[in-house]
């Protein structure tokens, strides 16, 4: 990985006995970005407010740039930023007024300039002159994502930034993301509970499950923890020799429809089963292989098959 801009060691919040967040300990390196996963009550907002300061941790200990947080607050904090589906600016105010002010906050020195350039960066430049609160759920975002970028953070927190967006405004929020990390050679810490999405954005991924990290790998390696890929053929001629091969491979199988047949196998095991058929002579006119992806991980963790991995 390359150099850490967060570190984190044994971060833990208690509210009495409830431990909402469980002694977790990750990094995130420059121009990576880290998915923070799982399910409702995992403790991944916890975990951001904690990150930002806006709640105090009961134990552990968080640093930005090798620098302790909140020690170094003012520094680290002119450095990272935050955004969300869920943050929100003044609503009788115009886009460019609210981004002037955040500007001045932040004491950026060409902020007309920087403004404009995210503006138009995002497609949304004629957005400039309208009042945040006559905006689109998908316009607002995108205002959201220029406020959090007018600083030229090392940092991006995202808390479900593409939350209740339609399909079509999700992918071009998450298609911007890219665009922006790319351009902005920023790190981002991102938390959703859109996998397709993750899966798409992530170099690696975190998953949280009663405040503990309970995996942590690319989101290739993750899904090849969770089972078997299933394999679904369609094939001409009588079901006795497909399922006689198919009890000679030890292998579960089942038939959903006459003439297809649905089979649960290691993936590299596939061309070894296509091969067979051929040899024992079964016509095969239709290949489809479902692999597991991060929607099985996090179903497994939500359930609690998941475990020890």
């Amino acid at each position: 990985m390359n150099t850490p801009i967060l570190e984190v060691h044994e971060l833990t919040k208690k509210f009495n006995a409830f431990v909402a967040v469980d002694h977790i300990s990750f990094s995130v390196g420059e121009g990576e970005i880290v998915g923070l996963l799982g399910p409702n009550g995992a403790g991944k907002t916890t975990t951001i407010q904690m990150l930002l300061d806006l709640m105090t941790p009961t134990s552990g200990t968080i640093s930005y740039f090798s620098k302790p947080f909140p020690k170094e607050r003012e520094y680290i904090l002119s450095r990272i930023n935050f955004a969300s589906a869920y943050s929100h600016v003044q609503s009788r105010m115009t886009v460019g007024e609210n981004l002037i002010i955040y500007a001045g906050l932040y004491e950026i020195p060409d902020a007309k300039e920087r403004i404009n350039e995210l503006l138009s960066l995002l497609e949304i430049e004629d957005l400039k002159h309208k009042l945040f609160w006559h905006l689109s759920s998908g316009q607002k975002t995108r205002v959201i994502l220029v406020k959090s970028l007018l600083n030229r953070p090392k940092l991006l927190l995202m808390d479900e930034p593409t939350a209740s967006l339609d399909p079509d405004i999700a992918n071009k929020i998450i298609e911007l993301i890219q665009l922006l990390q790319q351009k902005e050679h920023i790190s981002i810490l991102f938390t959703s509970h859109n996998m397709g999405e993750v899966e798409q954005l992530c170099d690696r991924v975190m998953f949280l499950s009663h405040g503990k990290i309970v995996a942590e790998d690319t989101p290739l390696e993750l899904t090849k923890r969770v089972g078997n890929s299933h394999l679904i053929l369609t094939f001409d001629g009588e079901q006795t020799p497909v399922r006689t091969f198919l009890i000679s491979e030890n292998l579960v199988f089942t038939f959903p429809r006459e003439h297809v047949v649905e089979i649960s196998l290691v993936e590299t095991d596939i061309p070894k089963i296509l091969f067979g058929f051929r040899k024992h002579k079964v016509w095969i006119t239709d290949v489809n292989v479902e692999k597991p992806d991060l929607e099985d991980v996090f179903l497994s963790i939500a359930g609690g098959t998941y475990e020890n991995l």
